[in-house]
């Protein structure tokens, strides 16, 4: 037989029912308390600039400035290297294409998407070394 529930406005008190905790997401990595932490600390001496903090920063910001200085480096060689080149070799520097002096073609046309692809590798690399920044700052203690 099935027992039959009280209708709303009945008058009849309805016992409480036992309350259920539903989770929704799951956690994906166990956390430990160490880590989190290590990771805290880490966050704070950033925060507050202490030693180890200053060191952490100094050693982004090295690495931003080798990478900065190589590829000046490699525009330098690359845009800088064309005069020497047509001084070493003249006749190279008569060769037309198209109607267009080769100089005026590479400095005046080519040198553009030479300079583009430069910077999207800079920014792609200056990304790709914050971003290990951020790993070393919150990777785990091993």
């Amino acid at each position: 037989m099935a027992k039959q529930l009280p209708e709303v406005g009945s008058g009849v008190a309805v016992p409480p029912t036992r309350r259920s905790r539903i989770v929704l997401a799951e956690i994906t990595r166990q956390d430990t308390r160490a880590e989190r932490t290590r990771a805290e600390r880490t966050r704070a001496e950033l925060a507050q600039q202490t030693q180890v903090g200053e060191a952490l920063v100094r050693g982004l910001v090295r690495a931003q400035l080798a990478l900065a200085v190589r590829l000046s480096l490699v525009v330098a060689i690359g845009l800088g290297g064309l005069p020497w080149l047509f001084a070493i070799a003249p006749s190279l520097g008569r060769t037309t294409v198209a109607g267009v002096n080769l100089p005026w073609l590479l400095l005046g046309v080519l040198s553009f998407p030479f300079l583009i692809a430069v910077g999207w590798a800079y920014v792609r690399l200056a990304e790709r070394n914050e971003q290990d920044f951020t790993d070393l700052v919150q990777r785990p203690e091993r």
